[in-house]
């Protein structure tokens, strides 16, 4: 059995399933590698002479005439060495490589170029991951050694006037595209320094897109989108990288615009198409260890802000208590998310985190206050074959001594896998109706009754 990996010239190469590179084309690697570092040096050493400034503060034309300077100063260095032997396709590589590593992220800028690739994962110099329709494998890019990917990490975070080091070991950072990255070095990290960067598709997915994928079927659409116009709170679960800021996004399309929209976020993803828009983000503490500002601060501030809807990126902590405040005092048509696998385990996390606050609530006020307070669950699935879908769209009707009551409108039953690992299956409607149905009636929304229909085997 064989996967795929991303060649040094971009394609897509085959290797073992194991993900191992072939030991020929390791060796290959490090001598090209050797040779990158050595021309790395006499660069750095030319820039440095001649002072040339890297510094173009974001300005396009800058940048163009930065990066044809420095291709010249490569292209000369190489001619210089009368013993390098190379074709016309390795000698352009070498010379973007090498630009790559002086004026931007080095081996990482090739792939960043691909937008195919959600996730990019540096184990360690020599081990670099990346994840491409949801499955993940190995890249044929290599760093030079430990202390170019901490180079790399600082020419990322550098920018947002972060640091990392061995008293700051640890961040969290954002990209100019607003891909998140997550570093973390020794000696936390014991193989070396790590990098994680997920990244977002450039237009965010829209309800078509999430249907002609098979994320969602267009009953399933229409139903979640009646919800948000009638201002039902949402809460969106799954476990990590299940499309679950994507499904948010996608919802939050339906707000009408005459609403003003107050976002929360961690890292700000969300993409919010309305106009009326308060994005807010947390702060982490700064190098002294002050100054940091969380999600649960931001929700309690929000609610001096006159939201008409509040939207949080995630709720991880204790500010889901005072999100399920906010949404049983009069700020219908919240939407949120949480990690959780199943819908009954999204319940039960609930209850933890809103544990986490330090108020000391018995376990009962805690699931009156969920059952007030959410009106639906969608949860998320990630399969074995890398695609997500939409596995229930959950309504909570009540609650009893024990835990939340529900119903499931939609479900996805898979039926099987293909000899090619790929699930195949499909989303059916339960049949029941949602109990608040007479309300959207009420409201004069005509919701199609045969959407909820379940269709005979």
């Amino acid at each position: 059995m064989r996967d795929n990996a991303l060649g040094s010239d971009g394609k897509i190469r085959s290797v073992q399933a194991n993900l191992t590179l072939d030991p020929i084309v390791v060796e290959k690697m490090k001598r090209w590698n050797t040779l990158k570092q050595s021309l790395h040096r006499q660069l750095v050493e030319e820039i440095n002479s001649r002072r040339i400034d890297l510094d173009t503060k974001g300005d396009p034309l800058k940048e163009r005439q930065l990066r044809t300077n420095v291709e010249t100063i490569v292209n000369t260095l190489i001619s210089r060495d009368n013993s390098l032997v190379m074709t016309r396709e390795e000698r352009e590589r070498l010379v973007k490589e090498l630009v790559d590593e002086a004026l931007g992220l080095g081996p990482l800028e090739e792939i960043l170029r691909d937008p195919t690739i959600t996730e990019i994962m540096v184990n360690r110099f020599d081990q670099v991951y990346i994840e491409r329709k949801g499955k993940l494998v190995i890249s044929e890019k290599q760093f030079i050694d430990n202390n170019h990917v901490i180079q790399v990490i600082r020419r990322i975070i550098s920018p947002l006037g972060r640091r990392i080091d061995e008293s700051v070991p640890m961040v969290d950072a954002r990209l100019r595209d607003g891909s998140r990255v997550n570093a973390i070095i020794p000696p936390l990290a014991v193989q070396g320094p790590t990098l994680t960067i997920r990244r977002f598709p450039e237009k965010a997915y829209s309800s078509n897109d999430l249907v002609g994928i098979g994320s969602m079927t267009p009953e399933m659409i229409e139903f979640l989108k009646v919800c948000v116009l009638t201002k039902k709170n949402v809460v969106i679960s799954g476990g990590t990288g299940t499309g679950k800021t994507t499904v948010l996004n996608m919802l939050s399309a339906f707000i009408p615009d005459d609403e003003r929209i107050i976002t929360v976020e961690d890292t700000a993803e969300l993409r919010m198409q309305q106009a009326h828009v308060v994005r807010l983000e947390a702060r982490p503490a700064n190098i002294e260890g002050q100054g940091q500002i969380s999600i649960r601060e931001l929700v309690k501030n929000c609610l001096r802000m006159r939201p008409d809807r509040i939207v949080v990126g995630e709720c991880r902590g204790g500010e889901a208590l005072d999100m399920l405040q906010a949404m049983n005092t009069g700020h219908d048509g919240s939407l949120t998310t949480v990690h959780a696998n199943s819908p009954r385990d999204a319940f039960t996390r609930l209850e933890t985190l809103c544990l986490m606050a330090g108020m000391d609530l018995p376990i009962w006020a805690l699931r009156e206050q969920i059952k007030s307070a959410v009106h639906i669950l969608v949860q998320l699935t990630r399969f074995s074959d890398g695609s997500r879908k939409v596995t229930c769209v959950t309504e909570v009707t009540g609650r009893n001594e024990e835990t939340i009551l529900s119903q499931d409108i939609f479900r996805y039953v898979q039926d099987g896998v293909q000899a090619d690992g790929k699930v195949f299956g499909h989303h059916e409607a339960t049949g029941l109706i949602p109990k608040f149905f007479p309300e959207l009636k009420a409201k004069g929304l005509n919701l199609d009754l045969s959407g909820f229909a379940k269709k005979d085997a």
